[in-house]
């Protein structure tokens, strides 16, 4: 939205330029006129262009602002109020009501107000009734009650999608957990139930060979041997799996994301010859992650330094995970060469490169968030993964 209105001024701006320039007196006043069209239309430019890196420092100094109101208030002097340069003013306050709420609107909406009643005062014709001259100071205070509604209404659907995430996250978890309580039961069909069928026809060859007329000691020993064999390799797929469904169950077994990510950057640097390096993030203990999420967590932590060894050409990766506010952040950086400029995924899935495209893939399975890109690197590639805390919270049982 303060891009749009940064666009809207840009363009008010070159249309009110030439009446600007041609009202200014000859002299120092043209250069004042020159230096603040420059001035303005440049800061419109960097701010409409880039406002996820220049935006934060308008929100932290709205005394930028102020300034901004100075240099616009200098071309509507030399404009006339009557210009398009005029529409500007009004972006001031829409604007601030947009980023510092509804007591930076009533400040600035008050500030440009009072400027344009001036600017009408100090006109050598002024308008004929206080109607005309109130008219923009009036649409400066509807634009600041504006651009603080559209804040709210934002800010509360920011919340919304926000909770909305959390709600998807814990779903993706759930299904996450249940698919894999389902290959459990499937693996617990084709080995457990198998392999206790066979001691089954064992035991029952063993009991016809037992109770024939002329019993062959030798066959019973090795009928024996294999209801034997097959009864111990059942107890032990039969504990193999409990201990799997333990660690879904309890919350004590679950995954040390940590702990097993530092331990595979190491295995990765030891068997790549590539310097791995693992640091952990955040203020916060990591709370136990479901064996089925962080299975998911972990393959993509790894597939994204196979691919930098692959693909990339890196001198180092930089591995790093911990808890930044509600979130569970695990980041893989490598100084490689990074993604061609303009890759996306339908390209990557059409050339069959499937291994970005399968890491999107889990992420979106386990309900986490993944960037591939930069980052805020000048080179390389960074996959960074987040994970909403609330989704660990949903009992597994």
């Amino acid at each position: 939205m303060c891009r749009q209105v940064f666009g809207f001024r840009l363009a008010m701006i070159a249309l009110a330029t030439p009446t600007a320039l041609v009202n200014a007196n000859d002299g120092l006043p043209t250069r004042l006129v020159g230096a603040a069209v420059v001035v303005t239309f440049m800061t419109s430019y960097v701010l409409f262009r880039d406002w996820e890196r220049f935006g934060p420092l308008l929100l932290r100094h709205p005394s930028l602002l102020a300034v901004d109101t100075l240099f616009g208030a200098l071309l509507l002097i030399a404009a006339g109020p009557d210009s398009t340069l005029a529409y500007v003013s009004v972006c001031t306050p829409l604007l601030a009501g947009l980023v510092y709420g509804w007591r930076g609107a009533a400040v600035f909406a008050s500030l440009q107000a009072l400027l344009l009643l001036l600017i009408h005062a100090a006109q050598e014709n002024p308008a004929p009734g206080i109607t005309e001259s109130a008219l923009l100071p009036g649409l400066c205070v509807i634009a600041g009650a504006v651009g603080s509604s559209l804040r709210n209404l934002m800010l509360r659907f920011g919340a919304a999608t926000q909770a909305l995430t959390t709600v998807q996250a814990r779903l993706a978890v759930t299904e996450a957990v249940s698919a894999e309580r389902a290959r459990l039961a499937r693996e617990m069909h084709d080995s457990v139930a198998k392999t206790l069928h066979g001691v089954a026809l064992a035991a029952d060859g063993l009991t016809t060979s037992a109770n024939a007329d002329r019993m062959d000691p030798a066959l019973v020993r090795q009928q024996a041997a294999l209801v034997a064999r097959s009864a111990r390799r059942a107890a032990a797929e039969s504990r193999e799996l409990l201990a799997d469904l333990r660690r879904e169950s309890d919350p004590a077994q679950a995954t040390d994301v940590l702990v097993e990510l530092a331990a595979r950057t190491r295995d990765f640097s030891t068997r790549s010859g590539l310097p791995a390096v693992y640091r952990p993030t955040g203020a916060h203990a990591v709370p136990p992650v479901p064996p089925a999420v962080a299975r998911q967590l972990l393959t993509i932590a790894s597939e994204a330094m196979e691919n930098a060894h692959r693909h990339a050409r890196p001198t180092r990766v930089d591995v790093s995970a911990g808890v930044h506010g509600d979130l569970l952040r695990i980041s893989v950086y490598d100084d490689g060469r990074g993604l061609p400029p303009g890759t996306t995924l339908e390209q990557l899935r059409r050339a069959g490169h499937f291994g970005l495209v399968g890491m999107v893939e889990r992420a979106a399975s386990v309900g986490a968030r993944i960037r591939i890109g930069r980052g805020g690197h000048p080179q390389g590639t960074e996959v960074r993964l987040e994970l909403p805390l609330a989704a660990l919270t949903t009992p597994t049982a």
